[in-house]
């Protein structure tokens, strides 16, 4: 259906009108084989297998993604495969891996690749940067892509609770006729509450935007500067903390999340609706030249050109602990463990 998002039009597909119903009987034939059990192919595998899809998992044995894999109910030799054995029997292969991994492994799936088969991505990355990644599909293949807009672990848990994470959808190429629907009862499949259609760049290009701006980069980099004003004007770290992160999270969000950021500023005291209307412009003037700048480091592959020099490095798991290290031993982070522990739900 056509839903307008403010004055402007988009195409959206809803459960209502493309039931799960209709999504195991577009699929009935298919074995989707999921290859990579990391960020998103737990989620996803999960909910296809508990929604009544033909799934197999494809990792490498003796990996602790495998061990995982066991955890989780995939039994070996039945529905969880070696990489390649996965990629040969699946009519559908989600290629899930990392970027660097995809980069890694596509001479392998690849070959498997035969004509009438789906190749599917949550992540426009690999087919986008083609001339840096390698990553060009054959042409009597169907590409497709579901993204949903959250974690692997946010995917599952909302599906378990009865909710649904909204996704995006896009069609590389549809050499079978059927790129549509096969895209569409994925979506469906792996638990999204609502479909909006994009293309393959426009999901990178605002992917890796979100992920270094408002969804991580620039909200780690705001909690830190307002962090270090409390503590540096003398409040201790449990109040530096508690205003900066714990209301927000705990609070607020949930509330913005459900009713809009307009609800909010009109449902909170006057003293914090008058200090919001008038500061919010300025935050926005404040940090818009650096979001067009990092806007213009994805568009010109810069951001992409970064994760594969970086991420293929033989010493990049290393670095990324010592990195990942300095922020789980700050200050604000160790004070938000013991925040967390004395939460009423935790005692």
């Amino acid at each position: 259906m056509k839903l307008k998002f403010g004055n402007v039009e988009e195409n959206v597909v809803t459960r209502e009108e493309f039931p799960l119903e209709k999504a195991r009987e577009v699929l009935k034939d298919e074995v989707i084989a999921v290859i990579g059990y990391g960020v998103q192919g737990p989620g996803q595998a999960l909910n296809l297998k508990d929604n009544g899809f033909n799934v197999i998992v494809g990792q490498r044995s003796g990996s602790k993604t495998w061990d995982k894999a066991i955890a989780d109910g995939w039994v070996p030799g039945e529905t969880l495969f070696e990489i390649e054995e996965a990629c040969e029997k699946g009519t559908i292969i989600q290629f899930l891996l990392s970027d660097a991994g995809q980069i890694a492994l596509w001479p392998t799936v690849k070959k498997h690749l035969t004509p009438g088969k789906a190749l599917y991505f949550s992540h426009g990355f690999g087919v986008t940067y083609k001339e840096k990644t390698g990553i060009i599909p054959p042409a009597d293949v169907d590409v497709i892509l579901v993204a949903p807009k959250g974690s692997g672990t946010s995917l599952r848990r909302m599906f378990v609770e009865g909710r649904g994470l909204n996704s995006s959808y896009a069609i590389y190429q549809d050499a079978t006729g059927k790129a549509k629907d096969r895209v569409v009862a994925l979506g469906i499949g792996v638990g999204s509450g609502y479909l909006f259609e994009t293309d393959f760049y426009r999901e990178v290009t605002s992917d890796l935007t979100g992920e270094r701006g408002t969804l991580m980069g620039a909200i780690q980099g705001i909690f830190a500067a307002q962090y270090e004003v409390l503590r540096a004007n003398g409040h201790t770290p449990s109040e530096a903390f508690n205003e900066t992160v714990e209301e927000l999270t705990q609070s607020l969000m949930p509330l913005v999340a459900e009713n809009g950021m307009d609800w909010m500023y009109a449902n909170c005291s006057t003293t914090a609706q008058r200090g919001a209307l008038d500061w919010w412009k300025p935050f926005r003037d404040a940090t818009k030249p650096v979001f067009e700048a990092l806007y213009d480091s994805v568009k010109t592959g810069k951001e992409a050109q970064k994760s594969i020099d970086s991420n293929s490095k033989a010493d990049y798991r290393e670095k990324l602990e010592a990195e990942l290290k300095e922020l789980r031993e700050s200050e604000m982070w160790q004070a938000g463990a013991v925040v967390r522990q004395l939460r009423p739900e935790n005692n």
